[in-house]
């Protein structure tokens, strides 16, 4: 089940196999965004991604942008934390249209705190909502900060295998993973008892959580990454507005699980005038 403003149940996914066609496209089909599945991104596109994500006259300009609401807050909880450094733990799948629209702003929000050194191409599901959403998968990801720690959960694939009814599985949650997901996901009184239980979610270090996306994925429709990337240095477009804008959102929660740091990302503006809770 995945969510934005309501959660719904994927019936089922259309199977398009491809090869060939190119990245670096200004606009691109359906057919050939789903040819980059599990495709490494290039570093050359990860540097012009920590481009944007830190050119913070960029973030103070579109603030909030198009991000709204779905940012809740944890009260009376422990801190999350791997061995006393603050987690983020995100819980998604590749399939889902709002998981695929919520980690650009993600990627984007995690690359001011540290880098990514592995990072793939994926698409959503061709036969959901927003089909083909181009995106990233966090399977087989690999990041490192001296800050936080990042552990991503992408449950299953973006296609159903031959003779089965079901996405495949890529990732189970731990258990202790799975009670936090119940606990303030599938549980939490403070999400519509028909919104709950779904993905995206992510919770960071235990201070708020995500519950569902805070960007419309169609605002990415039929457009390559690169083009998305090159976009998002204007603050106007619409997918720097969402991007961006929900990068931000994210970061504000992170700078509330490092006591501030660094100090050149949280003690902008865009940080400071942000509700931590969004």
């Amino acid at each position: 089940m995945e969510k934005k403003k309501l959660a719904y149940i994927i019936a089922a996914v259309v199977i398009i196999a491809v090869v060939g066609a190119a990245v670096y496209l200004n606009s691109a089909s359906s057919s050939t965004l789903i040819a980059y599945d599990n495709v490494a991104v290039p570093q050359s596109q990860l540097n012009a991604m920590y481009s944007v994500a830190n050119n913070m006259t960029l973030a103070n300009k579109v603030d909030l942008g198009a991000a709204v609401g779905s940012i809740l807050p944890v009260t009376n909880a422990s801190p999350l934390t791997i061995n006393g450094t603050p987690e983020v733990l995100y819980i998604g799948a590749d399939y889902c249209p709002f998981c695929a629209a919520t980690r650009w702003g993600l990627v984007l929000a995690l690359m001011r705190f540290g880098n990514f050194t592995s990072l793939h191409y994926m698409t959503s599901s061709a036969s959901d909502y927003a089909p083909n959403t181009p995106t990233f998968t966090f399977y087989n990801s690999s990041y490192s900060s001296g800050l936080i720690r990042f552990i991503e959960v992408e449950t299953t694939t973006n296609y159903v295998p031959t003779g089965s009814s079901t996405y495949a599985t890529l990732q189970t949650p731990t258990p202790f993973e799975g009670a936090l997901f119940d606990k303030y996901d599938l549980n939490n009184p403070l999400i519509p008892a028909n919104e709950r239980g779904g993905i995206p979610f992510v919770d960071f270090g235990n201070v708020s959580v995500v519950a569902g996306s805070v960007i419309d994925p169609k605002t990415f429709d039929r457009l390559s990454w690169s083009n998305i990337v090159s976009v998002l240095g204007n603050p106007g477009s619409q997918q720097s507005q969402a991007a961006i804008g929900a990068a931000n959102l994210f970061t504000a929660q992170i700078c509330a699980m490092t006591n501030g740091t660094p100090a050149g990302v949280c003690t902008q503006p865009f940080v400071k005038a942000m509700k931590r809770y969004g």
